[in-house]
C-alpha cells in the first residue's frame, strides 16, 4: 500500500496519532509518562510547535498540535526517535518502540466547530477506553495524563509554555479563570454522561460526508468542504513532483533547519561578543563550544554531525557523549558561567 503523503505549511493544525509496535504499551510507568511529556517539550522548544491537547494512553499517544512552521516530519521524527532511544535506555531494550506510520490527519483548526470537536474527542479518550466511569460518578479530570488535568484545569503560571490552553478556552467561550476551567470540566462531564461510551466525542457525520476522507480519527483532514479542496491542492503540488524532487524536498528542509540553527548561533555568539576566527582557535573540548551546541541542541533539530562540523568538535559521537555528560555546576563557573548569565533565555 502507498503510504499517504504529508502535507506541511505554516500554520497547519494535525491530530497526531501513533502507537506501540504490535499494540504493546510505549509507557510502563509514569515515569515513562514524564519522560515523554518532557520529550515533547524538547520538541516544541526546537521546532516551535504549540500544542491544543494531548492525551497518553497505554500503547498509543494523540496530540492536536498546530505547526507555526512547515516542520511536522522533522520534529516528529525527532520526536519518536528521542523518545523510542530514552525509553530502550530506562528499560535495557532495543529496537522499535513505535509500530506502523504515525498518523497525521490535517485539521481545519481555526474554524471553531473542527477546532472544538477535536479538543473534545482527545480529552474524552479515557472515556471511551473505560479507564473513566461517568455514569459511575467520575469525572473525566481524575485521568491525570491528559491536557486536561495537565493544563487546562490549571491555572496559566502552572502551564507548559507549550501548551496553548488559553486558546482552547477562548474557542469554547470561556475565560481562562477558575470559573471558567470548572466550566470546560462540567461541560466534558456531561458530555460523558450523556452519549454512549464507545463513541464519546466523536461527532455525528452527515450521510453526504465519506468519512473515509473527512473524519478526526480514520481519514486524512478534518474540515469543510472548502479546507479540503485547499488542501487537495497543496497535495497536488507535493504529488507533481518529479520522483527525484522528494529528495530535493527533504534537502531544502535540511536547508531550512540548518539555516534556523546557523541564525540561532549567530544571535549567541553576538550576545558573548565572540567573533568566527576565536570559535575556531578554541579546542573542541572548550566548555564554551559544550554550552553554544546545547544551546543548538535544545532550540533546533540539526544533526549532532552539523554541530560536529560547525564548531569544529571532532565527530558526532563526539557531540553527543559530551553533551550527554556534561556537567552545569562545572560550567556555571569561571567563563562559561558568565556566559550563562548572558545566554539565560536562550539555555
Amino acid at each position: 500500500m502507498a503510504r499517504s503523503i504529508r502535507i506541511e505549511y505554516e500554520g497547519a493544525y494535525y491530530h497526531v496519532m501513533a502507537r506501540g509496535n504490535r499494540r504493546e504499551p510505549i509507557y510502563m510507568d509514569d515515569d515513562d509518562r514524564r519522560f515523554f511529556l518532557g520529550t515533547l517539550a524538547e520538541a516544541c522548544e526546537r521546532t516551535g510547535w504549540r500544542v491544543h491537547a494531548w492525551v497518553l494512553m497505554g500503547n498509543h499517544y494523540h496530540l492536536f498540535l498546530e505547526t507555526p512552521e512547515p516542520n511536522l516530519v522533522g520534529g516528529m521524527g525527532w520526536l519518536q526517535n528521542t523518545y523510542t532511544r530514552r525509553f530502550n535506555v530506562r528499560h535495557l531494550e532495543w529496537g522499535r518502540l513505535f509500530g506502523d506510520r504515525y498518523k497525521a490527519i490535517l485539521v481545519e483548526g481555526r474554524q471553531a466547530h473542527y477546532y472544538e470537536t477535536m479538543l473534545d474527542y482527545i480529552h474524552l479518550n479515557p472515556v471511551r477506553a473505560g479507564l473513566v466511569e461517568a455514569k459511575a460518578g467520575q469525572s473525566i479530570l481524575e485521568y491525570r495524563w491528559s491536557s486536561l488535568a495537565g493544563g487546562y484545569a490549571v491555572a496559566p503560571n502552572k502551564r507548559a509554555k507549550w501548551l496553548a490552553c488559553g486558546e482552547g478556552l477562548r474557542v469554547l467561550g470561556l475565560p481562562d479563570t477558575m470559573a471558567g476551567r470548572r466550566k470546560m470540566v462540567e461541560r466534558l462531564d456531561r458530555q460523558a454522561v450523556e452519549e454512549e461510551a464507545n463513541r464519546c466525542g466523536v461527532p455525528l457525520l452527515a450521510e453526504e460526508v465519506d468519512a473515509r476522507c473527512s473524519h478526526l480519527r480514520r481519514g486524512w483532514y478534518w474540515g469543510s468542504q472548502a479546507f479540503s479542496e485547499r488542501m487537495l491542492k497543496l497535495a497536488e503540488k507535493v504529488i507533481k513532483k518529479p520522483r527525484s524532487r522528494g529528495y530535493r524536498s527533504a534537502r531544502e528542509r535540511k536547508a531550512h533547519n540548518e539555516s534556523e540553527a546557523e541564525r540561532i548561533l549567530q544571535e549567541c555568539l553576538k550576545k558573548v561578543d565572540f567573533e568566527k576566527r576565536e570559535l575556531e582557535k578554541m579546542k573542541s573540548s572548550d566548555p564554551r563550544k559544550l554550552l553554544l551546541a546545547a544551546v543548538l541542541r535544545k532550540r533546533t533539530i540539526v544533526t549532532n554531525r552539523w554541530l560536529a562540523e560547525r564548531l569544529e568538535m571532532k565527530s558526532a559521537a563526539n557531540v553527543s557523549q559530551r553533551l550527554r555528560t556534561m556537567d552545569w555546576k562545572k560550567l556555571k563557573r569561571g567563563e562559561t558561567g558568565k556566559m550563562i548569565k548572558i545566554l539565560n533565555d536562550d539555555i
